[in-house]
């Protein structure tokens, strides 16, 4: 998917057909290692990442935390921050050079006051998030880090194969030795 429009053309209920998005968008290109969104910056922009990786992380005790990686078609921002217009706790990095479609805070929301489309889009984006989230969340709690690799392995493959192994390490929350170990274990090692 390149666009928010193939995106919300695809994901709109039969019969809402876009011509052109009810929001106005920007395009950009980012640098491997140019900062998006900085720690304690309030949000100004949803993305779409139309080329390329970024990742969203946080620090706590003194070491990286990642929170999650995103691939083209898919929606980033340090969402929490853009909901609320205060400060974000968390940081957003192109891993690669990247080309992103953003959409301003506040042009979305003069959108939702005029455009159901507008809305269904918020809803949709909102809704995906949520589930992303929640599954990260509860497997965090039920599987173990091997266990957690392995579902990696099996639904978001782009993430073994793009990712280095010690990014992928702090993304699981383990030490990037006991990745390794547990690659060799299962033989990808």
């Amino acid at each position: 998917m390149t666009s928010i429009l193939a995106f919300l053309q695809q994901h709109l209920p039969e019969g809402n057909f876009l011509k052109e998005l009810p929001f106005v968008t920007t395009r950009k290109e980012f640098n491997k290692g140019d900062i998006l969104t900085r720690y304690h910056q309030v949000e100004k922009y949803g993305y779409f990442l139309v080329k390329g990786i970024t990742k969203i992380s946080m620090i706590r005790d003194g070491e990286e935390r990642i929170l999650d990686f995103f691939f083209p078609g898919e929606f980033f921002s340090a969402y929490t921050s853009f909901l609320s217009q205060k400060t974000s706790d968390v940081e957003i990095v192109a891993l690669s050079a990247i080309e992103v479609e953003c959409i301003y805070v506040h042009d979305l929301q003069q959108a939702y006051h005029h455009s159901l489309q507008a809305n269904q889009f918020g809803r949709i984006v909102t809704e995906m998030s949520y589930i992303r989230k929640t599954k990260r969340e509860k497997d965090f709690l039920t599987l173990s880090a091997t266990e957690r690799y392995l579902q990696l392995m099996k639904e978001r493959p782009q993430l073994i194969h793009d990712i280095p192994v010690h990014m992928l390490a702090k993304y699981l929350g383990i030490h990037a030795e006991s990745l390794s170990r547990i690659r060799r274990e299962i033989g990808l090692s």
